[in-house]
């Protein structure tokens, strides 16, 4: 068997060309999971091979707008090609704003899927179904099939909460998605001896400057993971391969991206390392 990560977007709420909104896939021979549906994830998932009914579950790390936004185009697309045998999209996500949204935000297409069905006869619409479930400050099991389990567990987004990361147990070995949070404990734990580990990387350093042009910036700095900080989580949870994805400053070019691996490297992790491009895929 072999279990691969493709990295469905790697962008952020600024726009950067050819970066889409944040997003993971996880798939295997059997099972393709989704985490978060960023702008253009449906797209994304396309180019990789994988159409929107093609997916076992999707799962939200919390409810930022960049990590959403693509969501009901995931579920529309989802139902528009699934004319017979539609399957309701299992959508997993922590308890609170992130179920909340989930739970409105075909509202505002109510006279949209009421004339579509309408017209062609259809008895169902697109509703996902929503899987809630209590985030928790230690990992516990959120989704299971016969091949894969996903744990969950918090990690430190604050205010935004609840904020979560995933870990994905294949045959083949463990995947962990960070989500949006600072370099901690949580995610080295949970990335334990993991094969790959996605996380976000926020270069403060190359930041800084316009940190002091704008000082507001620094409140974005301080909910999000400094590179050499995710080198020393990696490090500390002993995975062979690290990808960075979420990218700010968003690399334009090669001395860009070597800037990440240099303080990534700073940081203490000597492992494969990978600053995402959209589609960046790893097998194992």
């Amino acid at each position: 068997m072999t279990t691969e990560v493709v990295v469905t977007g790697t962008g952020v709420p600024h726009l950067a060309p050819g970066r889409a909104g944040p997003g993971v896939l996880v798939r295997t021979a059997d099972t393709a999971l989704q985490f978060d549906a960023g702008r253009a994830t449906a797209l994304r998932l396309c180019e990789a091979g994988t159409q929107p009914q093609d997916l076992d579950a999707l799962f939200v790390t919390h409810h930022h707008s960049d990590h959403l936004t693509g969501l009901v185009d995931l579920v529309f697309a989802r139902w528009l090609q699934s004319p017979f045998g539609y399957t309701p999209l299992p959508i997993v996500a922590p308890i609170g704003a992130s179920t909340r949204y989930v739970e409105r935000m075909l509202d505002p297409w109510d006279d949209d899927i009421a004339v579509r069905m309408e017209h062609v006869g259809r008895p169902d619409g697109p509703a996902p179904e929503l899987i809630g479930f209590v985030a928790s400050a230690d990992a516990r099991e959120v989704w299971s099939n016969s091949e894969l389990r996903v744990l969950s567990r918090m990690v430190h987004h604050e205010p935004v909460a609840p904020a979560v990361a995933y870990r994905v147990e294949t045959p083949d070995g463990a995947v962990v998605i960070s989500g949006d949070t600072v370099a901690c404990d949580e995610v080295a734990e949970l990335a334990e001896g993991a094969e790959v580990l996605v996380h976000e990387a926020f270069r403060r350093g190359a930041m800084q400057p316009f940190i002091q042009a704008v000082p507001q910036l620094a409140d974005i700095a301080a909910y999000h993971a400094d590179t050499p900080e995710v080198g020393g989580v990696a490090k500390r949870a002993g995975v062979r391969t690290l990808i960075l994805t979420h990218l700010i400053p968003a690399p334009r070019n090669e001395h860009d991206k070597q800037g990440f691996i240099d303080d990534v490297r700073a940081g203490g992790f000597d492992g494969d390392l990978i600053v995402a491009d959209d589609g960046e895929t790893v097998r194992f």
